[in-house]
């Protein structure tokens, strides 16, 4: 079964089929925003290892003049 999913969904739409939406997520990599009256409360998205920032920025800093005291 093939499942459409909106970009927006209310709650009480998410609720009954939280897991077919869940394995849609996983299967598409798209985030899901789930909104409480209209307004976007949560935002479910496929979860992704975080890479070390620090690591991720080494070798990007071309010049570095301090500033003036």
């Amino acid at each position: 079964m093939t499942m459409v999913m909106a970009e927006h969904l209310s709650k009480s739409q998410f609720k009954p089929r939280a897991l077919e939406y869940f394995r849609a997520i996983e299967a598409t990599g798209k985030p899901l925003i789930i909104t409480d009256n209209g307004v976007p409360v949560l935002e479910i998205r496929p979860w992704r290892p975080r890479t070390d920032q620090l690591e991720a920025l080494r070798g990007s800093v071309l010049r570095f003049t301090p500033p003036d005291p």
